[in-house]
């Protein structure tokens, strides 16, 4: 139902309207030109409606971001996955008072948001050829999706 109230004609439901002893060529052109901006309007509407669907049919899961992700710049490879963050527990060093042993094992450096209290959620890995250092479009397209409560990083491979 909702689709034939969608789908119309403006030229051709006005050319309906006009009673028969006054579709004349020159009558006809005439109402055309009239109704050209509704029928531009129409247009823009069809468009910004598929927009609006298909962002209602997409969510913040991992399977939706990546289609979503993928669609957007990667339509052809679909090569841009997501993965779950880094959570590496913190080694403390301790003091003479405590008493601990001094030898901690081999220590691996990580950056400040890969360990389990202010990492990442979860990593989105981008083509190198897609990668930009501060790309605020992915980033804008991203926030769109996810929960307000994850966070995430952008990583080439």
């Amino acid at each position: 139902m909702i689709d034939k109230i969608i789908k119309y004609s403006a030229q051709r439901l006005g050319i309906g309207q006009l009673p028969t002893f006054l579709r004349k060529r020159k009558m006809v052109a005439w109402l055309r030109s009239l109704l050209q901006p509704l029928e531009s309007l129409h247009g823009s509407f069809i468009t910004e409606r598929a927009d609006a669907l298909y962002r209602l049919s997409h969510n913040g899961q991992v399977c939706y971001l990546e289609k979503v992700l993928n669609d957007k710049y990667d339509p052809e490879r679909k090569r841009i996955y997501i993965t779950d963050g880094n959570k590496h527990s913190r080694t403390y060093i301790y003091t003479r008072a405590e008493q601990r042993p001094k030898y901690l094992g081999k220590l691996f450096l990580q950056l400040r948001d890969a360990y389990a209290d202010t990492g990442v959620d979860f990593i989105v890995k981008v083509p190198q050829e897609l990668y930009k250092e501060n790309d605020y479009e992915k980033m804008a397209l991203i926030d769109y999706y996810r929960l307000a409560s994850k966070r995430y990083r952008i990583e080439p491979f």
